[in-house]
């Protein structure tokens, strides 16, 4: 793909392709370059992006509908303030968006780019934004971990009252919660039981209306429109987000991810059969060896570094698949099981083969909101229940969807696919690499990792 394509307004994409870079501006500023002058070049294939560039190597684009179309509705301001789809979900940045390209964003703009909207993009809504000094401060937590502000009410007649509150924003009310989340990736789609870290968008069985929902909300709430976009608009952006595949090609230390029968990169990826709940934990026949991309780098010999990379990353997608975990303690899977202690793997929670989200739209509670967890820039909030329990979480999660007691800080199992350029991870941000998301893991259930262990899982999760 060759060519220049460039809004001249602030808010556009400005793409610029040239030899094998793809230069893609955050929505009126700042550039993320997304090829490394140290790393060897993909083949370009139809339908498929050239190479970004993330810390750990190189990942693709790739469309099933055989083009990248950057006229797509995707792309256009819908709303009020400037905001696009791609103000929050950035090509070059794993269809997210990380700290260092929306600080870039900051930096160009001075902080008058569209992501930087205080009605969900700062601490609160009333935020004084008339200087670039109060912006720093009014944005700190989307500049520092990619999060957007999501305000959301205690459904009526729910099973918990809300009886504390810990907001350094003071931006909490009764009637509208503030949580701050990472923006999930608007590719793999085809993969998705649920959207939304809440689920508060499943409203059909199908995940196409589903989507057009999220697309309806975000164009009325972040983009601030109006009006309600067209079904035809709508149905053009889930066209286009439902087409994209996104995939690790590169590792800077192993070299091509499908070369030895490696079956890294997006286009194998887009042909992985899915079947909404197949392979669930929950269901006879549920098979822990989800991933098999690098089976065939296992028996590797040679002591050069690239096999002795790929071996790491083999023997990584090993212990996903079969390091023994005694999960305890996990609301959404230890009692639905009926089980104090459910011997599993990674793969118990994330089953679907070869993609790591969960088979079915089961979301869980693995402890990440607890106040355990909680960082002193996010609230806290005490949530009593009617059976007298109570929880403290940064987010109450699936909860403010359902207004039930036991799903409280329960969230969505993301896809795993394509991690590397999309940190920090959770959904809160709290793990600012992969190496801190194993770290939990292992502490969380006494997984007892080596060093060796921990660093080979890594390299196989950056090969994602």
């Amino acid at each position: 793909m060759m060519g220049k394509y460039c809004a001249l307004r602030a808010g556009l994409l400005c793409l610029g392709v040239a030899s094998l870079g793809l230069a893609l501006s955050g929505c009126g500023g700042g550039s993320h370059t997304t090829t490394s002058s140290s790393l060897p070049p993909i083949q370009q294939q139809a339908g498929q992006l050239p190479a970004s560039s993330d810390p750990s190597g190189q990942f693709q684009t790739f469309s099933t509908t055989g083009t990248v179309n950057f006229n797509n509705e995707f792309f256009q301001s819908l709303g009020s303030n400037g905001r696009k789809c791609v103000s929050c979900h950035q090509p070059g940045e794993g269809w997210s968006v990380t700290p260092p390209g929306i600080q870039a964003r900051f930096n160009n703009t001075s902080g008058t780019d569209p992501i930087f909207t205080p009605n969900d993009g700062s601490t609160c809504p009333t935020d004084d934004v008339s200087t670039v000094a109060a912006r720093q401060t009014a944005y700190a937590l989307l500049l520092s971990k990619g999060l957007i502000r999501i305000a959301r009410p205690i459904p009526g007649g729910a099973e918990f009252t809300l009886t504390g509150v810990s907001d350094p924003y003071n931006c909490t009310t009764s009637t509208a919660l503030a949580m701050f989340r990472r923006p999930l990736p608007s590719t793999n789609l085809k993969f998705e039981n649920t959207i939304m870290w809440d689920s508060r968008e499943d409203v059909a069985q199908l995940i196409f209306d589903d989507l057009k929902s999220q697309a309806k909300n975000a164009t009325l709430g972040h983009a601030q429109s109006a009006t309600v976009p067209t079904d035809a608009q709508l149905t053009s952006i889930v066209n286009f987000e439902t087409a994209l595949f996104n995939a690790q090609t590169v590792d800077n230390a192993a070299g091509s991810l499908t070369a030895q029968g490696g079956r890294g990169g997006p286009q194998i990826l887009s042909q992985q059969p899915f079947t909404p709940g197949a392979n669930s934990v929950f269901a006879p026949g549920f098979n822990p060896n989800v991933f098999d991309l690098y089976t065939a780098w296992e028996s590797l010999s040679g002591t050069d570094n690239v096999t002795q990379a790929r071996l790491s990353i083999a023997r990584g997608e090993k212990l996903f698949n079969t390091k023994l975990i005694n999960i305890d303690s996990v609301r959404g899977l230890n009692d639905v099981l009926n089980q104090v202690i459910v011997a599993g793997t990674c793969s118990t929670c994330h089953s679907t083969p070869n993609v790591g989200n969960s088979s079915t739209n089961q979301s869980m509670d693995i402890g990440t909101a607890n106040a355990n967890r909680r960082t002193p820039d996010l609230p806290l909030y005490t949530l009593t229940c009617t059976n007298n329990s109570i929880f403290q979480v940064d987010d109450p999660g699936l909860a403010l969807t359902t207004g039930k007691c036991n799903d409280i800080a329960k969230l969505k199992i993301p896809v795993l696919r394509d991690l590397a350029p999309r940190a920090p991870y959770f959904h809160d941000g709290q793990a600012t690499t992969l190496m801190d998301v194993v770290d939990f893991y292992n502490n969380r259930f006494q997984i007892g990792l080596t060093s060796q262990e921990k660093t080979d899982l890594v390299n196989f999760l950056n090969s994602l």
